[in-house]
C-alpha cells in the first residue's frame, strides 16, 4: 500500500514548523498534535532540536506525545547521541512526558552526569519516570554523585529528582553529608530536608544546610 500523498494543509504545516514567526510554528505544532499522523514525527524531532522558544517547544513535546510511543520513542532516543545539547535535553525532557519505560537503557551515566546542565537536569527527571522497578537504588547512587553541582536551579532539579526516588535515598545522603566538599555536605543535607518535607523552600532548606556544616557534626546531632 502505497503511502498518501500530503494534502496542502499538512504540507503547509509541515513547512510552519520552520517558519520565522514563532506564533506560525506554535500554530503548526498544535495542529501536528491535534491531528497526529506518523509522517510527522520525524519533523517534530528535528524541530525540537533547534526551536528557540520555550513555548514552541513545549508545544512540540505535546505533539510528539499524541503520536504512537512505537515510533516517538526510538526517533528520540536517537536524538540523545546528538552532539547538540538542546537534541539531547529536549529528547530527554519529551520522553520523560510519553513515560514508556522501553526508553530507560538510553538514559546512560554518561547522561546523567552530562557537563551540559540543561542536559543533566532534564536526564534526572526522565530517569525517576522511566526507571524500573529495582533499579532506584543504583540510580540514586549515580545521581548522588551530583551533590553540590551548579546553580540553585540545577540543584533543585537534583534534590527533587533525588526525593521522587523515596526514602531510599536516606542512608546515601547521609554518607553524603559527611563528604569532603562542604558544597556536597550542603546539598545533601538540604535534601534530607526535602525529603523529610517536599513542600520546604529549598533556598531555606540550603541556608540552614549551611549553618549545619558551618557549626559541625555535633549541632546536627542535637
Amino acid at each position: 500500500m502505497s503511502t498518501p500523498q500530503l494534502t496542502p494543509d499538512t504540507t503547509r504545516m509541515l513547512r510552519g514548523l520552520g517558519h520565522h514567526d514563532a506564533s506560525v510554528r506554535l500554530r503548526a505544532a498544535l495542529a501536528a498534535g491535534t491531528t497526529p499522523d506518523h509522517r510527522f514525527v520525524d519533523p517534530l524531532v528535528e524541530r525540537c532540536a533547534v526551536e528557540p522558544e520555550f513555548y514552541v517547544r513545549e508545544m512540540l513535546t505535546w505533539a510528539l506525545t499524541r503520536h504512537p510511543a512505537a515510533l516517538t520513542v526510538p526517533a528520540l532516543v536517537g536524538e540523545l547521541r546528538r552532539p547538540e545539547a538542546q537534541a539531547r535535553s529536549q529528547a530527554l525532557h519529551t520522553l520523560s512526558k510519553i513515560g514508556d519505560r522501553r526508553a530507560w537503557p538510553a538514559i546512560t551515566r554518561e547522561l546523567l552526569t552530562d557537563t551540559d546542565d540543561e542536559v543533566a537536569r532534564s536526564a534526572w527527571r526522565a530517569a525517576v519516570v522511566l526507571v524500573p522497578d529495582g533499579a532506584e537504588s543504583a540510580l540514586a547512587e549515580v545521581l548522588t554523585t551530583q551533590l553540590g553541582r551548579g546553580g540553585r536551579q540545577t540543584q533543585v532539579s537534583l534534590s527533587r529528582a533525588l526525593v521522587a526516588l523515596g526514602e531510599l535515598i536516606e542512608p546515601i545522603l547521609r554518607e553524603a553529608a559527611r563528604h569532603a566538599d562542604p558544597g556536597v555536605c550542603q546539598h545533601a543535607i538540604a535534601t534530607e530536608r526535602l525529603l523529610d518535607d517536599p513542600d520546604a523552600d529549598f533556598e531555606f532548606a540550603i541556608e540552614e544546610a549551611k549553618r549545619v556544616v558551618a557549626l559541625g557534626e555535633n549541632e546536627r546531632s542535637r
